[in-house]
């Protein structure tokens, strides 16, 4: 894979800006291999992402922020900058349910994210022989009513002693305290099991057969101290009928489950995610 550099930024939309962007680029003899834009007229703002040829340029990330930096004051950017080279950490969590953690495991070793899965935390021991197959630290973090504080108090030691970028809660089945949302926010991905905002909360494939719905579907997303309601990475869904009774709508939707989560952590491993209040643009 190519070494490249990713350039994102956002800030008000105004004239000019691509124009400056790519000037400055063009100037060090920036190689750009894909480049995309967006405005949203009901926000007033700029989207970018740039993905540049890190040898095409003359020096490395430290200097170019030096060199970029009067251009985003300018603009009043929020902006950054990453290395293709540097992987992200990972740390994924999980319950009882198997398969949208098999599937990340799987993704991994096939080197199918740009991303290392460091560790996995569970509140249960069940899925520990599957991770222990990859090679990858299990955590055993029981959850209960009494000792939520001291339990979530270890989970964040744990991300921050794996030095974690992202967290991705592939169906753990536990509320995140408010705390560790603020925290990293705009670091934790979940999966919800339902195509938001309809049937939030818990049991929603219940809540779909209940209402006779003829798609059910999956819902990636940041989390948020507002629960099932972050901004939206990624979504989709699968057509179900009335013969299909609760087993086989949780059987079609772990499909849809394990598709979307994938989808959703790899547009935020290669930085094509930007979030913009409760939304976010996707440059897929």
């Amino acid at each position: 894979m190519e070494h490249t550099y990713r350039l994102v930024i956002a800030c008000p939309d105004r004239v000019g800006i691509v124009a400056k962007v790519t000037t400055f680029l063009a100037t060090y003899n920036g190689w750009i291999l894909e480049a995309s834009h967006h405005a949203d007229s009901s926000l007033g703002w700029f989207f970018m992402r740039n993905e540049i040829k890190a040898e095409s340029l003359p020096f490395d990330l430290k200097s170019f922020h030096i060199a970029f930096e009067p251009i985003a004051r300018e603009f009043n950017m929020r902006w950054h900058i990453s290395d293709s080279n540097v992987k992200k950490r990972i740390v994924l969590m999980a319950s009882k349910e198997s398969h949208c953690l098999a599937d990340l495991l799987y993704r991994s070793h096939a080197s199918e994210l740009e991303g290392e899965i460091v560790a996995v935390i569970s509140n249960h021991g069940d899925l520990r022989r599957m991770v222990d197959w990859h090679d990858i630290p299990y955590h055993h973090v029981p959850v209960t009513a009494e000792n939520k504080p001291e339990a979530f108090a270890r989970v964040e030691q744990l991300v921050d002693e794996y030095a974690a970028d992202v967290v991705v809660l592939a169906r753990y089945m536990q509320i995140i305290p408010a705390s560790l949302c603020e925290r990293y926010a705009g670091r934790i991905i979940n999966i919800h099991h339902s195509f938001l905002p309809s049937f939030a909360g818990a049991r929603p494939y219940h809540q779909a057969f209940a209402r006779g719905v003829k798609l059910i579907g999956a819902t990636c997303h940041y989390v948020t101290q507002d629960l099932d309601e972050g901004p939206i990475i990624e979504q989709d869904v699968i057509r179900v009928s009335h013969s299909d009774d609760i087993e086989e709508l949780v059987r079609l939707g772990r499909d849809v489950e394990k598709s979307v989560l994938a989808r959703g952590l790899r547009y935020h491993l290669e930085d094509r995610v930007i979030v913009q209040e409760n939304k976010t643009v996707v440059f897929a």
